[in-house]
């Protein structure tokens, strides 16, 4: 009998045990209760999330892969003005993230802050198509000394245009960050098979909405050249329409993290700040005296020392007591001001990005597209080569780079998400430096067919010679843009990953504004005195390539700050709980 019952309590701590494996921690489902592993997230509801990116993207790049076509065309701007007011929206588009984040992560959660973002975005699109339908874009010519010359659309449509464009921005803002933070949640960190597939999930995020956008893109692009704007803005806002239908369609495998913590974590990290700058004037052997009181743990005082003093309660009388914040708090403000060097390193990547859907683009218009009799290339399109070295390198990199790395490094990601950054801006830098050598032999072959005074004349050079700068850039956003994607999802407060996200984005925002600005300031420059400019809107008397060779010493320079300080940088390590 007493066997027997030892038998029991043990297969009951057994069925415990697993239960207790099987309810995921911090997390409950669309109902409220706990959690299952079993019956919730993971690769079930990622893939669901996974779908909603790749339309959203479609929906985006379908905006702007062309916009500068848009505006030089129909609009009637200059290439330089148009650059800037490309550069600009991206920059609003990735800049608005960190407003979507904040209310998400402070207010309203991320599942509710996608489905309300979604009908912002909508209702951009919407309204894109609407002032591309009107007739006075689809008629744009007008009479002009007895002759049909193409006219400038009124000025209350440009208006009309520029909002929706905008509204675009602001369901952009609040979608982007928190639809791949959502995806990253549905696995659990502490268990060690889902902490591995979360690393597989950033490869095979970005690798899914690549492969999605290849085929609509060029079609889209193609459509908008050749057919109607009308049907190329009207696809996206369908698409979106879409995209939110399956969204809530995997509301019932979905996991919801839940707040840890009586204070909100911006609270929490303010008050570190806070705390520090009240205690600024604690002597350094006062901070001493309380890590040796045990007040202060030694650990805590390895990097941004100042932060300590947060630990510490000064009296009047002098002595020294606990203060408010404690070491895991005083450490989460570490983690996030340990990531402001890594982020302003990075911003040189995202200025060479912003010239992808502009001036890669206006080279491209300049050059022999022609396929077949009567199919001309658009432009455009040659973007789709970044996206297929995107689609046939990420499984290369997933395969067969990693697990090679990982034989020789030890380490479950092969390499560190700061290696895998840098390496990517490593590979950016022959980007620039292809792109001005190409620009140069543009230049020479434009000048040796005699067509330099001819801006609308075709350049007798293929558009073929431009695929490298495309596939190359490509491969380097295998290496940065998901390792920055990793990088700031991971090494933020649990609470804030979607700020992380935000954060890196803003990277791309805060490039596309360097960018701008930097073409603002060569237009005025090298432009003065009545010369032609850098940015001539006749590209065969513009120097496109000096601006590559400037970007190509920028990268060097920002490369090289990125290398120093990812060397001292520590890792926000996140323990995984033991099976």
């Amino acid at each position: 009998m007493g066997n027997g019952s030892e038998e029991v309590v043990v297969v009951e701590e057994e069925e415990e045990e697993e239960h207790r494996d099987d309810v995921v921690d911090g997390a409950v489902d669309y109902r409220g209760g706990c959690a299952v592993r079993s019956k919730s997230g993971s690769w079930r509801s990622a893939w669901f999330i996974i779908g909603v990116e790749v339309a959203e993207r479609i929906a985006y790049y379908g905006i702007q892969g062309n916009l500068i076509s848009y505006l030089t065309g129909p609009l009637h701007q200059s290439t330089a003005t148009a650059a800037e007011n490309v550069n600009v929206w991206s920059g609003t588009s990735s800049l608005l993230p960190l407003a979507g984040a904040f209310l998400a992560d402070s207010r309203l959660g991320r599942y509710r802050t996608i489905i309300l973002a979604s009908l912002v975005y909508i209702l951009g699109l919407g309204l894109l198509t609407l002032s591309a339908l009107l007739p006075s874009l689809s008629n744009s010519e007008c009479e002009v000394d007895n002759e049909l010359k193409s006219c400038s659309p009124p000025r209350w449509q440009v208006i009309l245009f520029f909002i929706s464009l905008y509204l675009v921005a602001f369901g952009l803002g609040g979608h982007k960050p928190c639809v791949q933070a959502f995806g990253a949640d549905q696995f659990d960190e502490q268990h060690p098979k889902e902490h591995k597939d979360r690393s597989s999930f950033f490869n095979w995020w970005y690798f899914t909405m690549c492969a999605g956008c290849l085929a609509t893109i060029s079609i889209l692009n193609y459509i908008q050249d050749n057919l109607s704007w009308v049907l190329g803005f009207g696809i996206p806002c369908i698409v979106m329409i879409v995209a939110l239908f399956v969204f809530l369609l995997g509301t019932m495998t979905y996991r919801f993290t839940i707040q840890q913590r009586d204070k909100r974590a911006f609270r929490r990290i303010g008050s570190v700040f806070v705390a520090a700058m009240r205690n600024r004037r604690t002597t350094s052997s006062t901070a001493v005296k309380a890590e040796r009181d045990g007040i202060l743990p030694h650990q805590s005082s390895e990097q941004f020392e100042f932060l300590n003093k947060a630990l510490l309660e000064l009296k009047d009388e002098g002595s020294i007591e606990e203060g408010s914040c404690s070491p895991s708090e005083v450490e989460e403000a570490k983690a996030v001001l340990r990531l402001v060097p890594i982020w302003a390193t990075t911003l040189v990547y995202a200025i060479v990005f912003a010239q992808v859907p502009t001036f890669f683009t206006k080279q491209g218009v300049t050059l022999e597209r022609t396929l077949l009799p009567g199919f001309d290339i658009p432009p455009a399109s040659l973007q789709t080569f970044t996206t297929t070295a995107i689609v046939l390198f990420s499984p290369i990199y997933d395969r067969l780079f990693v697990p090679a790395a990982r034989a020789i490094t030890g380490k479950p990601s092969g390499i560190t998400m700061l290696q895998r950054i840098g390496t990517g801006i490593f590979i950016s830098v022959f980007t620039v430096v292809f792109a001005a050598l190409v620009e140069t032999k543009r230049l020479k072959t434009a000048q040796e067919s005699g067509v330099v005074d001819e801006p609308n004349a075709t350049v007798p050079m293929s558009i073929w010679w431009l695929i490298p700068q495309y596939m190359l850039f490509g491969i380097s956003e295998v290496f940065t843009m998901v390792g920055l994607q990793e990088f700031f999802y991971d090494q933020v407060p649990n609470e804030l990953r979607s700020v992380g996200l935000a954060l890196y984005l803003s990277i791309f925002g805060v490039g596309s504004f360097i960018s701008g600005f930097l073409i603002s300031v060569i237009e005025n420059v090298t432009g003065k005195d009545g010369d032609d400019s850098w940015f001539a809107n006749n590209l065969n008397k513009a120097h496109l390539d000096y601006f590559y060779w400037l970007l190509a010493a920028l990268s060097v320079m920002g490369l090289a700050l990125f290398t120093c300080f990812s060397k001292s940088y520590i890792y926000n390590n996140k323990g995984i709980r033991p099976q």
